[in-house]
């Protein structure tokens, strides 16, 4: 039985040209489960072996959906669409492998358990405000899990608060306050660290860094402040792509015990651990400290941006390699020494 016998498998959105052609340069098959409305993109690819057509992506839970993946021997690589589409115990009761630990996916989404893991991890974080009422300057609020920045706002106030969720609920993205997340707002450099931490080498890898480029508040820096202030300009945080950073060598180091600690707390509070890629999110004050205002548990999509490798998987790989290419490298690994049960949940 060779690598080839596996299949990687993700659903249509997010990253998955990035996954597939990583794990088509591995030498594995590749299955997309795709919505319809999405084929015309998909079919343009030649390294996707398989599409399995749907009219939902919620429909992964079918048991025809589930059956075609099992009879492919398919591993399941998650991203934020997944994560969008279904609660962490729909997550957890999937029957095929998952790349990395599926239960810290619930601790991605829940906001409390999240500040929890990070506090743990001694990352200087962004702290949270337990209400409206305790608002005392600028903070940012958010939706719980993977919502790509839709619907985050700026309040400093509690008025301003209110203002902006009632908004939010006419137009259904939340059912009340308690849907969403509060937290200080931290003026910097935004950047997001992308990481892949392997079960089998016990090594933390630095695969990248990038900021998002969002709408409508990178537009508004274009406006006058007596424009906005007459035209009433609200922010919107949407995330419409990434670009890529290249930080300062002096600040490496920090980061990759950040990633490590990250790793060690993540072992012990959700077994068996961070497992794959992951991403701390945050910004880079005055003082160049990095404070931590999220994490994400799985690949996130600004490394789409390094498809063919970044300057810092650059200094350890001697060919192109993207977070979706590692991740099926791991893949093949684990394959070889017979340890695709650590790989996977």
């Amino acid at each position: 039985m060779t690598s080839r016998d596996y299949t990687i498998a993700t659903l249509g959105s997010h990253c998955a040209l990035q996954l597939l052609k990583g794990a088509k340069d591995e030498g594995l098959s590749t299955l997309l489960v795709c919505e319809k409305k999405r084929l015309n993109l998909y079919k343009r690819f030649r390294f996707i072996d398989e599409i399995f057509v749907v009219d939902n992506l919620g429909e992964i839970t079918s048991n025809k959906c589930l059956d075609r993946l099992q009879e492919t021997n398919s591993v399941l690589i998650p991203h934020g669409t997944l994560i969008a589409y279904m609660d962490s115990d729909q997550i957890e009761r999937i029957s095929i492998p998952i790349f990395g630990n599926k239960w810290i996916l619930r601790w991605e989404a829940d906001r409390e358990l999240k500040q929890k893991l990070m506090e743990r991890s001694n990352l200087l974080v962004s702290k949270s405000v337990e209400s409206k009422n305790d608002i005392q300057g600028l903070c940012i609020v958010k939706l719980h899990g993977a919502a790509g920045g839709r619907g985050y706002f700026i309040a400093w106030n509690r008025e301003s608060f209110e203002r902006h969720a009632t908004k939010l609920k006419e137009q259904k993205l939340i059912n009340g306050e308690q849907d969403l997340f509060i937290q200080e707002y931290v003026l910097g450099v935004p950047a997001f660290l992308h990481f892949f931490y392997s079960p089998i080498t016990n090594e933390v890898e630095l695969m990248g860094v990038d900021r998002r480029y969002e709408s409508s508040v990178d537009g508004l820096g274009r406006i006058p402040a007596r424009e906005q202030l007459c035209a009433d300009l609200e922010m919107s945080y949407n995330v419409v792509g990434n670009i890529p950073i290249v930080l300062r060598e002096s600040l490496l180091l920090r980061a990759y015990e950040m990633g490590e600690s990250f790793v060690d707390t993540s072992r012990n509070l959700v077994p068996p651990g961070m497992n794959g890629p992951f991403c701390l999110e945050g910004v880079y004050d005055k003082d160049g400290n990095f404070v931590t205002f999220e994490f994400s548990a799985r690949i996130v999509a600004g490394t789409n941006l390094y498809l063919s490798g970044s300057p810092y998987s650059d200094l350890v790989y001697p060919e192109p390699m993207s977070m979706g290419r590692r991740i099926a490298r791991e893949v093949v690994i684990a394959k070889e020494k017979n340890m695709i049960d650590k790989i996977t949940s």
